[in-house]
């Protein structure tokens, strides 16, 4: 009876240890590149073979979460909109049964920021979904303090 209970204890153990190992087909990089009158920050998702990272320009609510940049620093000042580069796939997707745009392989984001005085670090977080043919991950944020002086 007590190798059952042990065996028993043994397998709740390890499942517990699998449900903890989170499954991450995406990993960001953050860099920025500072001159005297603008920041340029390119944030990008190296994206694992068989999965999806969501464009931050999805037009359906009812879809996947889109990638978005969230910048916590006090005063920035942003100029124009991002731009997203990468392997872009648009049209119907058969999970979600919509059209949506969505980047396999890499997906780069670029954001322009003004540089000013004092300005030493800029934190934020990338909030990203990422899917595969078959399923989703629950949507994650990625934390950033880039040091800009």
């Amino acid at each position: 009876m007590k190798e059952i209970s042990i065996f028993i204890l043994f397998t709740l153990f390890a499942s517990f240890a699998a449900m903890g190992q989170m499954e991450s087909p995406v990993s960001w990089t953050v860099k920025a590149d500072v001159a005297e009158e603008v920041i340029t920050i390119t944030y990008e998702a190296n994206i694992d073979k068989g999965w999806y990272v969501y464009s931050q320009f999805l037009e359906n609510d009812m879809g996947p979460i889109p990638t978005s940049i969230h910048l916590e620093t006090e005063g920035l000042e942003t100029m124009g909109d991002t731009a997203e580069l990468g392997d872009k796939k648009e049209g119907y997707d058969s999970l979600f049964e919509m059209n949506i745009v969505k980047y396999a392989d890499k997906l780069s984001i670029v954001q322009k920021i003004k540089n000013q005085p004092g300005l030493k670090n800029i934190k934020g977080y990338i909030e990203y979904m990422t899917c595969d043919d078959s399923r989703c991950l629950p949507p994650a944020n990625i934390d950033f303090d880039i040091v800009v002086n």
